[in-house]
């Protein structure tokens, strides 16, 4: 097998590219998001609770216990560990010498402690893959590369046994996440995806589209059909071959996972989910691969004997056969040569699928577990040719410490990929669960599964809100930077950056204002006038329409966008009104004080019962409940649900 030492650089590469973009477009959005002036504030999260110093660390690891130290309150320390994140992580991108355990150590510790206090607007599938996979490349990292010179004296010479180990569980890491990601789509029971029709709306009513999401919206819907059967296919049938023993189907299915997550980019704004996406396809690379692509391929090739390769060949054409067939079978693909269309259905019940679900859930495991087991052995046996009494001590040691770490890890992500059946998850061995309970709160694994359900079917949904000085005329509509509002302005670009507070309007627009107490709390800042709050909606005053003077009274109104059909000019939405959102409010409006002390959100000080429920674990349950259906929502520690959980 060709060695993995240039994936694992540019798997290094990649996790410090995407910590950067992480923490940069966070530090950004910190004041107007957990400044005093914020919409929540951060220092409502750290209250001590009168336990020692490390066991409320244990309870809740953040660094940000330490910022009175430093004479900051909590959104200062968030915004020091956030701008040193970006530096530090643009310094292990750019050199070599600071791809070092440490340097992973820190930026996986920053990142966690900015997660402890982020609270709903940090509970996304993405912030939680970024922590899994930051504290993989802690142990990747851990592993250096040795000087030149003794690189030159051979592999076994300064190549540790146990390299692969940790860049395996990146390959298992992308499996779960793809796997999942394809199976919680149909058992869902979701009619778009069952009806092949789920691209027919994605493109319009996903949280922030391009200018490229209408033109994918406006093709035609065989097409659209035949994308979401592409999806099943890459992210169903193809994860399995990521283990398998020839390297071509290796190699082909890493093709297919980039080609999708290229797709998605182009017609989706999904900040820094894709890249981090791509960054775990390295898993699937080899040295021999990098270098023939780069062109830097001096090593002669190894002749492989006719068998070998025959066999190898027989059984790529049986794998790619079975899955064509597989295809055609269960999708019904037909080809209408008079149309020049292909037709595409659905073949099997759900019944049939949760059947085959159950049938294979245990035996994807126990393929991991061999991959694993292959693995151990390999080093083992690299491990018996290293020479020198001390030499072989020391390596026993430390692919005895790494091959524990490794083998852990496994067992503990066991626990949430199990949770897409529930039978399996019985029958898990019930020390996995425990190990997974005594550590779920460093969010070392997690359950995922994208776009479980479409939303939106009948037009996307679309809070608007609206500003007036006299309660009367509402003429000036608050217009945000990225989501949908003015039905002329293109849809932006602007991956990798996550605009925190538009994803979360687009989730509130899913559901009455009571389910989001946040935005009561953005209604306040408004009315206060907030610059903090302010320049998350328009970073360029004259644009804010109450730029001189906070509107007196504000108010929301739901409405369904559409985009525009070709041909009509200077469009590129149609929008229909709904109902009222939110009611017309103004400071001192008892409305208003009964929302905010209901949330826990009145005052700068609220007492701990409402500061829990207002950030705490009862939001988080309550946010649960209302968007379990939503692909973006993710499992945390402060919020104990899983959400792909039946």
């Amino acid at each position: 097998m060709a060695g993995s030492r240039l994936p694992r650089q540019l798997f290094l590469q990649g996790v410090a590219a995407v910590f950067m973009f992480a923490f940069a477009s966070l530090y950004m959005q910190i004041p107007g998001l957990y400044g005093p002036d914020g919409i929540l504030p951060a220092r409502r999260t750290l209250r001590p609770q009168g336990k020692g110093r490390w066991p409320q660390l244990w309870e809740t690891p953040t660094l940000l216990w330490e910022t009175p130290l430093l004479g900051l309150d909590t959104a200062q320390g968030l915004e020091l560990l956030s701008l040193l994140g970006t530096l530090l992580a643009l310094g292990a991108l750019l050199l070599h010498q600071l791809r070092h355990l440490l340097v992973y150590l820190l930026l996986w510790a920053a990142y966690l402690s900015a997660y402890q206090v982020g609270q709903v607007f940090l509970y996304f599938q993405w912030d939680s893959l970024l922590l899994e996979t930051g504290f993989l490349a802690l142990l990747v990292a851990a592993l250096r590369l040795p000087p030149r010179h003794k690189q030159a004296q051979g592999r076994l010479a300064g190549v540790p046994p146990h390299e692969d180990l940790p860049f395996w569980l990146v390959r298992w890491l992308l499996f779960r996440l793809m796997f999942a990601s394809g199976v919680v789509k149909l058992t869902s029971r979701c009619p778009a995806w069952w009806g092949l029709t789920a691209l027919t709306y994605h493109f319009e009513t996903q949280c922030l589209p391009t200018p490229a999401s209408w033109f994918a919206h406006h093709l035609p819907v065989w097409l659209h059909k035949l994308g979401v059967v592409a999806t099943f296919l890459i992210e169903i049938a193809v994860p399995p071959l990521f283990f398998a023993p020839v390297r071509r189907l290796r190699l082909a299915a890493f093709y297919s996972q980039v080609l999708l997550q290229v797709l998605i980019i182009v017609t989706g704004n999904y900040n820094f989910f894709n890249l981090l996406t791509l960054v775990l396809t390295t898993a699937l690379l080899d040295d021999a691969h990098l270098a023939a692509a780069s062109g830097n391929s001096r090593r002669k090739k190894t002749p492989t004997s006719w068998p070998k390769a025959l066999l190898a060949l027989l059984l790529e054409l049986a794998v790619y056969g079975l899955l064509a067939c597989g295809v055609v079978h269960c999708f019904g693909l037909e080809v209408d040569w008079k149309q020049r269309t292909v037709h595409s259905k659905t073949t099997f019940t759900f019944h049939q699928f949760s059947q085959w679900l159950k049938m294979v859930t245990l035996p994807t495991m126990w393929l991991g577990a061999a991959s694993l087991a292959w693995e151990l052995l390999t080093a083992l046996w690299r491990w018996t040719q290293v020479r020198g009494w001390l030499q072989k001590f020391c390596a026993a040691v430390q692919l005895s410490i790494f091959g524990t770490a490794t083998v852990a890890l496994f067992t503990i992500s066991l626990v949430p990929y199990s949770y897409m059946e529930p039978s399996t998850h019985g029958r898990l061995w019930t020390g996995a669960h425990r190990l997974f309970g005594t550590v779920e709160h460093l969010q070392l694994a997690h359950s995922y599964g994208l776009f479980r359900r479409m939303t939106g079917l009948g037009g996307r949904p679309e809070v608007v809100l609206e500003g007036s000085y006299d309660g009367h005329h509402w003429k000036q509509e608050i217009e945000f930077m990225y989501k949908p509002g003015n039905v002329s302005r293109a849809p932006p670009i602007v991956v990798p950056h996550q605009p925190r507070l538009d994803w979360q309007m687009w989730f509130a627009a899913l559901g009455p204002h009571t389910h989001s107490p946040w935005f009561t709390s953005l209604v306040l800042r408004l009315l206060q006038g907030k610059e903090p709050v302010i320049r998350l909606i328009q970073n360029h005053a004259p644009r804010y329409p109450f730029h001189k003077q906070p509107p007196t009274y504000v108010r929301a109104q739901r409405y369904k966008y559409w985009f525009s059909k070709p041909g009509e000019q200077g469009r590129w939405w149609r929008r229909q009104w709904v109902e009222e959102f939110f009611p017309s409010v103004s400071l001192g409006d008892p409305t208003l004080d009964t929302l905010l002390r209901q949330f826990g959100l009145q005052g700068s000080e609220p007492d701990a019962a409402d500061a829990s429920f207002c950030i705490g674990r009862d939001e988080a349950a309550l946010l649960w409940e209302r968007r379990k259906d939503n692909p973006e929502v993710t499992s945390t520690a402060a919020c104990p649900v899983i959400w792909i959980r039946e």
